[in-house]
């Protein structure tokens, strides 16, 4: 059996990988294969996220990420990214629930907070004594996520806060929440955090209720929050947010790991498409044999390694902070458009076993059709595009 199945690195891109790179890629790689693959179907199915599985990841020494101190490891941009590809390799709610928890809220906290704060929860997080959870998106504001209208009043030692939050991914169980609002007083977005109490329940004012009835993603819930005069402490406003230009240093910091783990979808799907090719008989012989279907694998395999090209070269060029939102959004676009369109084919390959969980595939596809929507859909990363070409920006426009 060919090697490209274990692992479809068909440009030798591993090569170029430093020990330590090779060996968290090799952690990942295990600890998916081992702890999450035997049990993922089975969580899928019920729609919860296999929690006990997950623990185990503060075992690997990648969660923190990029941060640096507090029990993170202070990965470089590769790394993370390889971490991405690894998990969406095994399964995209399991990447999801480690992005959020990973990067989204603990990097709000180590990039927004002083550093009282970053000692008060990172060390817990790390560890994954915490869960935790990024609350931006609202029903009415998704890609235009800048214009949310969650508000925050002070109100002497405390503020008070009203709005509602969607799709926010483990938003009904973390211990730490963190939640972007608008400053009544000077309509700038603040970051606040919300926290579990010694009961285990959330202050009165934050009601989060599971979304169901989702088609991909089975594993994690995302919840939507309506939030009544909750009151937080001025001591849990993350004190270096004043305004939603503070909101993109995050989200330039976790920008690509989307793209990651659509690479992650589609060595899956390859794999998935390739390894069943030599084992399904049809007519006498393995569908391998047949022209159209090596046709079809020779194209997954070079979709997959323009896409590894493509986030290999983003990683540098974050690295030396020259990514700029136009080169991301041209990655994360090419990323899910061939990622989805890998695991479109794979699945038709598969026939009708094609449809069934124990074949994976079909988890990886619906999986995908949430990754081209989430981190910014794949129109806007067409415009944002488009606007690098024209200087026209045609979603920017005043309302008459």
């Amino acid at each position: 059996m060919s090697e490209l199945l274990e692992n479809p690195d068909f440009f030798l891109l591993d090569q170029d990988l430093s020990p330590e790179d090779i060996a968290l890629r090799d952690r990942v790689r295990a600890y998916g294969q081992e702890h999450v693959l035997p049990a993922i179907n089975e969580f899928w199915e019920r729609g919860e996220h296999p929690m006990p599985a997950f623990k185990g990841i503060a075992d690997l020494g990648i969660v923190g990420t990029f941060i640096e101190g507090y029990g993170c490891p202070g990965l470089s941009r590769q790394a993370a990214g390889l971490v991405a590809r690894e998990m969406g390799r095994i399964d995209g709610s399991v990447n999801t629930f480690f992005g959020v928890h990973s990067n989204l809220c603990m990097g709000s906290i180590y990039m927004l907070g002083n550093e009282e704060q970053r000692q008060r929860w990172l060390p817990t997080m790390a560890k994954i004594e915490k869960t935790g959870a990024f609350a931006l998106t609202e029903p009415a504001h998704g890609s235009d996520s800048v214009s949310l209208e969650t508000s925050a009043r002070r109100d002497g030692d405390h503020w008070v806060l009203n709005g509602h939050k969607r799709w926010i991914g483990n938003g009904h169980a973390a211990d730490v929440i963190v939640l972007y609002a608008r400053d009544e007083a000077d309509s700038q977005v603040k970051c606040f955090v919300v926290e579990k109490q010694e009961d285990g329940q959330y202050p009165q004012g934050y009601a989060p209720t599971v979304i169901d009835g989702k088609i991909g993603k089975r594993a994690i819930n995302q919840a939507d929050i309506v939030i009544t005069d909750l009151r937080i402490a001025e001591e849990n406003r993350l004190a270096n947010c004043q305004s939603f230009k503070d909101v993109n240093k995050v989200l330039k910091a976790t920008r690509g790991g989307a793209s990651w783990e659509a690479v992650g979808h589609g060595m899956a799907a390859f794999e998935i498409a390739a390894k069943y090719a030599l084992e399904r008989e049809q007519f006498g012989m393995p569908i391998a044999n047949y022209q159209l279907v090596q046709e079809r694998l020779a194209t997954m395999l070079s979709d997959l390694t323009s896409m590894q090209l493509l986030c290999t070269r983003m990683a540098h060029l974050a690295e030396t902070d020259q990514l700029t939102d136009a080169m991301a959004s041209m990655v994360k676009m090419t990323t899910s458009r061939k990622a989805l369109a890998m695991c479109r084919t794979a699945r038709d390959m598969l026939g009708g076993n094609g449809l069934l969980l124990e074949h994976h595939i079909g988890r990886h596809l619906t999986d995908m059709e949430v990754v081209a929507t989430y981190e910014g859909t794949d129109s806007m990363q067409a415009l944002i595009v488009g606007r690098a070409i024209t200087g026209i920006s045609s979603f920017t426009r005043t309302r008459r």
